[in-house]
């Protein structure tokens, strides 16, 4: 049985975050989505642990549940700012707990070192080897993940302010660092290229609850030494796929649940499959300046000697370059022990296109759920649905076409630049499925 999980997430504490961001919100949306297990978010802050006291409960195995039994894992996101070797370094951590206990020991941790209370994502001075240290002393069982790693801003390997190396970032605590979150405007084959020891995870880093933010980018754990067909709901084979593998239905809870086997699979990387956006749909994957409506590729930068030729002033670096500074292989290398991965676009990016609408309007909605109600879940239509499911479904032809071209990879994005999404647009010429 594999489970989807999203174990980034934001409270709306955090700074640029909905103000409707709320465990029931996220509960909601994450079962539409097809989302099985959730991060908390921001756990430290203490209206948002107000919040989660009052809709989650913990149970032996460390996972949080809602009255309905949706379940959650303690979660927080941590900035770190501060100067090694002469340089400015961000760089954003995401920390998950293993239950209430060692939560309330990491928030008096964070207290001791400063404020909690001013925003859902704190800021601290502290390099992030002597974080590593301080918190794996608090509990080993603590697992903290290098967050969103590439973008330039706040990314460990970002160009702005960031490290070439886990070596460099968390020196003798780089054995207690086993998987980084990939960021949407990168994905595995990016990181492949590096040769660095890690495993690979892929989270939101949600602001919001809806279903084109929640579960964008999300992981997919497979346990099946402990799971037991016996577990699965009446109605599980409306989750199987082509290959006759089930997902767990969104809002049921397999036994095996516990935080340790979830941690224990990003540790050791066994059973893990990412789902990524493409890097293009990223906001920081080419190169350019948002003000001036400039973007390019790496080579484009190069030659420009890394100038806006616009302005004249020095173009915000993304992905695409930073990738090729420090890659210690060509593009298209593949590792022996690499894991699979999908690379699918939002259901509602891929309705918009179709109807010529936005992510948030009226039809956009009205298509999406009646989507929803025909096949229980999103991750169900985007994953498994065959050209035949959609035929017999009565899907419109050139929507049809657009959700198996997605599943292919072979939908056109304009890259993402400077904080800019990329832009999703149809192939030159749509292939024909049909």
């Amino acid at each position: 049985m594999k489970l989807i999980a999203d174990l980034h997430i934001h409270s709306k504490h955090a700074r640029a975050c909905s103000s409707a961001l709320s465990i029931p919100n996220l509960e909601k949306y994450a079962k539409i989505k097809g989302i099985n297990l959730l991060g908390t978010g921001d756990f430290q802050h203490p209206l948002h642990r107000e919040h989660i006291n009052e809709h989650l409960k913990e149970d032996s195995n460390g996972i949080l549940r809602t009255s309905s039994g949706f379940p959650f894992i303690w979660q927080t996101e941590i900035s770190f700012m501060y100067s090694q070797n002469n340089k400015r370094r961000a760089v954003h951590l995401v920390v998950l707990s293993p239950n209430t206990e060692t939560s309330n020991k990491i928030t008096s941790y964070l207290l001791s070192k400063g404020r909690v209370d001013y925003d859902g994502r704190p800021i601290f001075g502290i390099p992030c080897d002597e974080f590593v240290k301080d918190l794996k002393q608090i509990s080993e069982e603590i697992e903290i993940i290098p967050a969103h790693c590439m973008t330039p801003w706040f990314g460990l390997f970002g160009s702005k302010s960031g490290f070439d190396s886990l070596e460099e970032c968390f020196q003798e605590q780089t054995k207690h660092i086993y998987a980084v979150e990939s960021g949407m405007s990168a994905d595995p084959p990016m990181l492949w290229r590096f040769k660095q020891k890690f495993n690979v995870v892929s989270f939101s880093d949600a602001h919001s609850f809806w279903p084109w933010r929640i579960g964008r980018e999300a992981t997919i754990f497979d346990i099946p030494e402990v799971a037991h067909a016996s577990e699965a709901s009446p109605n599980q084979q409306d989750a199987t796929t082509n290959t006759g593998v089930q997902f767990v239905r969104p809002g049921d809870s397999p036994k095996w649940l516990t935080y340790k086997n979830i941690i224990n699979a990003i540790r050791t990387g066994k059973n893990l499959t990412t789902i990524e956006t493409p890097p293009a749909y990223g906001r920081y994957h080419w190169d350019g300046h948002r003000d001036c409506n400039f973007s390019c590729d790496h080579i484009t930068t190069k030659h420009n000697k890394g100038v806006c030729p616009k302005c004249k002033k020095p173009l915000t670096i993304g992905v695409d370059y930073r990738v090729e500074e420090i890659a210690k292989e060509l593009k298209g290398f593949t590792p022996a022990d690499a894991k699979n991965f999908y690379e699918l676009l939002p259901l509602h990016e891929l309705i918009a296109l179709h109807l010529s609408s936005s992510l948030n309007t009226k039809k956009t909605w009205a298509l999406y759920n009646e989507l929803i109600e025909k096949f229980n879940n999103e991750f169900n239509i985007l994953l498994n649905l065959t050209k035949e499911d959609l035929q017999k479904a009565s899907i419109n032809e050139k929507l049809a076409e657009i959700i198996l071209l997605n599943r292919e990879n072979k939908l056109s994005v304009k890259p993402g630049y400077d904080g800019e999404y990329g832009v999703l647009q149809l192939p030159s010429k749509q292939a024909t499925l049909f």
